[in-house]
């Protein structure tokens, strides 16, 4: 369709497993070579040794387009601002278990709104086959707290985003982890009750640019001796109904289209 950006974010699994050293799975889509170029550059062929992946929900590329003043301090943190196309329908529990399973919805399963565990392979089997750590941070019911059960990886689910970041930022400190994923759903939540440039939803779309650039800091700060991927990745993105709320799940651009950010934080010798 015209006015799709051309990169689906089916391309997340094989990129998270390739930054972490890591082959995909025979059916996952290819990894985005735009990420993995800007890692070999910083840390040569070895790549990172931790990934965080930071995921707002909802938050469109039109959305960014239009309030890009927002998005200033993330901007100033991150090496590369990349367009990409959700899946169909763009609703979290399908455009999720894409982006983790690298496959399309009728590939793994998920074709509407519901969440079941899945039963395809993910980045949440690969990586602790392979040894690695994996934590899983989310608000109870939401989709990443429910359609990745079941592996071998740490569920950290709290009643409140505010409890998720607060252990995310204890996990950053705690250096034991791999890959962490953090999920917060509070822009999605206003921009459904509300519209999607709300005063309420706009307020959490910042506090959701606050999070992802503490968590910028909190690594700069604690993980010195690590190669370090940060992405700021939304699931989809939203539109206003006729009237007043907000809502997605149509293959047009305004659903369909998102931004995701990544920055790299190099190793830094100690004095």
């Amino acid at each position: 369709m015209a006015g799709l950006n051309e990169i689906c974010i089916t391309q997340t699994a094989a990129t998270v497993l390739a930054l972490l050293g890591e082959k995909k799975g025979a059916e996952m889509a290819e990894p985005d070579r735009r990420v993995l170029a800007q890692a070999e550059k910083l840390y040569g062929a070895g790549g990172c040794d931790r990934v965080f992946m930071y995921h707002p929900d909802a938050v469109a590329m039109w959305i960014y387009e239009k309030y890009r003043a927002h998005f200033a301090q993330l901007e100033k943190r991150a090496a590369l601002r990349l367009p990409m196309r959700s899946v169909v329908p763009p609703v979290t529990p399908v455009a999720f278990a894409s982006m983790y399973s690298g496959l399309q919805p009728a590939q793994h399963g998920i074709m509407k709104y519901e969440k079941p565990v899945l039963g395809v392979e993910t980045v949440f089997d690969r990586l602790p086959e392979a040894g690695k750590r994996v934590a899983v941070i989310s608000t109870q019911g939401d989709s990443i707290s429910l359609i990745f059960l079941e592996r071998q990886v740490d569920y950290f689910i709290y009643p409140t985003k505010q409890e998720c970041n607060e252990k995310a930022m204890g996990l950053i400190a705690e250096d034991t982890y791999d890959l962490i994923v953090l999920y917060n759903g509070d822009y999605d939540y206003y921009m459904h009750r509300r519209t999607p440039e709300g005063k309420r939803a706009l307020q959490a779309l910042d506090e959701n640019i606050d999070t992802w650039c503490g968590i910028y800091d909190r690594i700069r700060d604690c993980w010195k001796g690590h190669r370090t991927a940060l992405a700021f990745a939304p699931d989809h993105g939203c539109h206003r109904m006729l009237g007043f709320l907000g809502t997605h799940g149509k293959e047009e651009p305004c659903d369909m289209n998102i931004m995701h950010f990544y920055s790299f934080l190099q190793e830094q010798a100690e004095p």
